[in-house]
């Protein structure tokens, strides 16, 4: 596979606030060099709800800086998670809320077109889960008017979900937008114990960025190849598909530093034959 390979941001880094899953504020820049030196292609950029107005992703000159900082170590940023929509759901029943999660769709969507962003994760996941029939087309109300805007900007809106196969195939579909996509999450799927090959056949098409990472059932994450991922009966049926997206390594950090990520970084290349 000649895919992009790169990591979600903050793993290469000290925790910022005693988490690696963050946008590490004031040291973020560091993190590209690190990249670069251990043959990453890519870092998927974090937007978080808390120091959302300092991110450089909504800070005056920000987006000038991810920039110029790309082209200086050859390591693009071509995805974002949008993890402020964990803390702050479009979906949810409070107006005020919703209407604030949809300005800042907005805004990162005229962000991500000057980046050239191919791809905006949205989370709907653990306190943003779709967790009902009201919440989904609470969503789908919310998101549509910002799917038209993705579309004239050629940016993918790629939901995580936490939604069984076929549920999650009927979320997309009342879309009807082929900028309506998927990111699929290998670890957080062996987690909920749902069959990769039933979640491929149901959207194997629409996927556009892959989270990779190793968890157990109902449990959290560990060294790739320790968990309950199948690996090699999911990258066996991703072959049937034309995907063209990264991979994005989201993969078990633990205070050894970055030692253990490289380790997994070769683990994956291996699988990757590149």
């Amino acid at each position: 596979m000649n895919n992009n390979i790169g990591v979600m941001q903050g793993r290469l880094l000290p925790k910022y606030q005693g988490r690696y899953q963050a946008h590490p504020v004031n040291y973020w820049q560091n993190e590209f060099e690190i990249a670069k030196n251990i043959g990453l292609d890519c870092i998927e950029f974090i937007l978080d709800f808390n120091d959302a107005e300092i991110n450089p992703l909504l800070k005056d000159g920000g987006a000038e800086e991810i920039k110029r900082i790309s082209k200086e170590t050859g390591v693009i940023v071509k995805t974002i998670c949008a993890d402020y929509f964990m803390e702050s759901p479009l979906h949810s029943p409070n107006n005020k809320v919703s209407q604030r999660s949809q300005k800042a769709m907005m805004k990162l969507l005229e962000i991500a077109k000057y980046l050239n962003i191919t791809d905006i994760v949205i989370p709907c996941v653990d306190q943003s889960t779709l967790d009902g029939k009201e919440a989904i087309n609470r969503f789908v109300e919310k998101l549509q008017p910002l799917v038209c805007v993705a579309e004239e900007y050629k940016i993918n809106l790629s939901l995580e979900t936490d939604l069984a196969p076929l549920p999650f195939a009927e979320l997309l579909r009342r879309f009807n937008s082929h900028r309506v996509t998927v990111n699929y999450d290998i670890g957080n799927s062996a987690a909920l114990g749902f069959d990769p090959i039933e979640e491929l056949n149901s959207y194997g098409d629409k996927i556009t960025d892959i989270h990779i990472k190793d968890r157990v059932l109902g449990g959290e994450s560990v060294v790739l190849g320790e968990g309950d991922v199948d690996f090699l009966i999911f990258f066996n049926k991703l072959k049937e598909f034309d995907y063209h997206g990264p991979f994005i390594m989201q993969a078990y950090r633990d205070e050894e530093g970055i030692d253990i990520f490289k380790k997994q970084l070769d683990w994956i290349k291996a699988y990757l034959n590149v």
